[in-house]
């Protein structure tokens, strides 16, 4: 083989995994089954077609052939993202893998996180402001919040409330009575019954916004490119956000 075809190969090759890669983080959030249903009914596309699968099948068929998003939506999914993005790698909490703001129900970030330090407070304390720093990146770039922080039991404000619940009632760190284990089933019920309590959860929720506020302003660069870059491509992996974050 000559050195241009093996130059030639090389390339192919690069192009391929940068596609594959490019697919694998458009994927972030879908389930085993959801990515067998989209390659089958790819095939089924270029099939009827009389041609073989490309790229753009499986593109389309992970995007479920949504239309584009409003302008303005999709600049507010960015920059909530990019406030989630950028205080989980200042505080170290474990590696970055991607970011989409191309989902059925807005953005997500696929995050990981680290096991050393995770049973102390101020590793909780931090989850807590990474929680709440896409809201507190809104309140900064449009000065009002949405309510993609909320909403839902699987939303950042229910995430950080129960995070922050536990901390006070099941995790030995609470202001009244730490020593006692609580398992608290139905935290709406618990919060609502117990005024007091609520004033301490809410307490440790404003200390963490008011903390992902600062490191974001701290940051407010980096939160403008990261999110510049994210609403013009909608997907970055792990890499592509971490050269922006990293200065690269």
């Amino acid at each position: 083989m000559t050195d241009q075809a093996m130059t030639n190969m090389g390339s192919i090759e690069s192009d391929i995994q940068s596609a594959l890669k490019r697919l694998g983080t458009r994927a972030m959030g879908l389930t085993g089954a959801d990515v067998e249903r989209i390659v089958r009914e790819a095939r089924q596309t270029a099939r009827r077609q009389k041609r073989p699968m490309c790229y753009q099948d499986l593109e389309d068929g992970i995007r479920m052939h949504r239309p584009q998003l409003p302008h303005d939506l999709r600049w507010r999914f960015a920059v909530h993202e990019a406030g989630h993005a950028i205080v989980h790698h200042v505080l170290k909490l474990g590696p970055i893998q991607g970011i989409t703001i191309d989902m059925p129900d807005g953005g997500y970030s696929l995050l990981a996180f680290q096991r050393s330090g995770s049973d102390m407070l101020s590793y909780r304390e931090d989850l807590l402001a990474m929680l709440l720093a896409g809201r507190a990146a809104e309140q900064i770039v449009f000065s009002s919040v949405s309510v993609g922080s909320a909403g839902s039991e699987d939303s950042d404000l229910a995430r950080a409330t129960r995070l922050a619940l536990a901390l006070e009632r099941s995790l030995g760190f609470g202001a009244v009575q730490p020593l006692l284990y609580r398992d608290d089933k139905d935290p709406t019920s618990v919060l609502d019954a117990q005024p007091d309590l609520a004033a301490r959860i809410h307490a440790r929720l404003e200390k963490a916004l008011a903390k992902a506020l600062d490191l974001l302003n701290g940051n407010r660069e980096k939160l403008d490119r990261l999110t510049a870059v994210l609403f013009e491509q909608q997907v970055l992996d792990g890499e592509a956000v971490r050269g922006i974050l990293d200065g690269e």
